[in-house]
């Protein structure tokens, strides 16, 4: 049975270092659970409790679960792949003393911490790409978190393309998918990010259905992403002006995404993320919005 998800970036919870003042924990968690969602991801490390009990009653108390936690490492340098795997095996003990066995670790790269990938995202080329030397210690890297975290806490790791990141377009999930090792390393597949980058998330569902563990939906305004390649934003002005839009209101086709995972007999989460920056919108409204769209799909 498919369940639904919120997540902490859906209120302007981001792993950036940005201006502007975000929601607190319990406003987030109150306000998921109040638009009719099942569960949360955990948002940045110190975002919500960092005791397992506590964690727990904060969760307990609005009937929520924990399906997740986004781990940011840069993994294009061999040498910060330890730390990594350290914070990442940190969040996912965590989530796991807090009673979520079933929780994913959600890899990323540092995203947004390139220049030319930042100013570029939505349309990168491969002259920015990884070399071959590159992707091999980028896949080396994801492989040792993800069987770092599964030795020490049981939980799984899913990545996630994203763009602003070194793993965005097309070719480049289809390359890391490739390099790293299908029992350890899984995909979230991130629909507006995939759309945004110049995929169809259809045809990735279809192609990498064997390794898409984890889904995140998210919708993509085609033309502001348009907008964004004619004036030359990068990637956070790209999400300021909107272009991870409300579900239903951007280019991704979610009735036919709905009929291939139902197809697919797919039994996981659906986290829904409507990126915003600190303060941008009104996350409440817009993640009940969203909840209603997709109850119009049949979940």
């Amino acid at each position: 049975m498919i369940k639904i998800a919120n997540a902490p970036c859906s209120w302007g919870v981001l792993e950036f270092d940005l201006g502007g003042k975000a929601a607190g924990f319990e406003q987030v968690l109150d306000e998921i659970r109040e638009t009719g969602y099942e569960g949360s991801e955990l948002g940045d490390w110190g975002f919500m409790p960092a005791v397992p009990s506590e964690l727990k009653h904060e969760l307990d108390k609005r009937k929520l679960a924990m399906v997740g936690a986004f781990v940011p490492v840069f993994l294009k340098d061999r040498s910060k792949h330890a730390a990594g795997a350290e914070l990442a095996v940190k969040t996912a003990r965590l989530m796991a003393d807090a009673g979520y066995p079933e929780a994913f670790i959600v890899l990323a790269d540092d995203n947004g911490s390139v220049p030319e990938r930042t100013l570029n995202a939505g349309r990168v080329s491969a002259k920015i790409g990884l070399t071959s030397e590159e992707w091999q210690i980028f896949a080396e890297g994801a492989n040792f978190v993800a069987a770092k975290v599964k030795a020490e806490t049981g939980l799984r790791t899913v990545f996630h393309h994203h763009c602003a990141g070194y793993v965005e377009t097309p070719s480049e999930v289809d390359q890391l998918m490739a390099l790293t090792d299908p029992a350890l390393v899984g995909l979230v597949l991130d629909m507006g990010h995939f759309q945004f980058g110049g995929g169809d998330p259809l045809a990735a569902l279809k192609k990498h259905q064997a390794r898409i563990w984890h889904i995140h939906f998210k919708d993509c305004h085609p033309e502001i992403a348009a907008k964004s390649a004619l004036e030359g934003w990068d990637y956070f002005q790209s999400v300021g002006n909107g272009v991870f839009c409300e579900l239903g209101k951007g280019g991704v086709n979610f009735p036919a995404i709905v009929e291939e995972l139902t197809r697919q007999n797919y039994s996981g989460w659906i986290v829904v993320e409507q990126d915003v920056l600190p303060g941008m919108g009104n996350p409440k409204v817009c993640a009940q919005k969203n909840r209603e769209y997709i109850k119009s799909l049949g979940l």
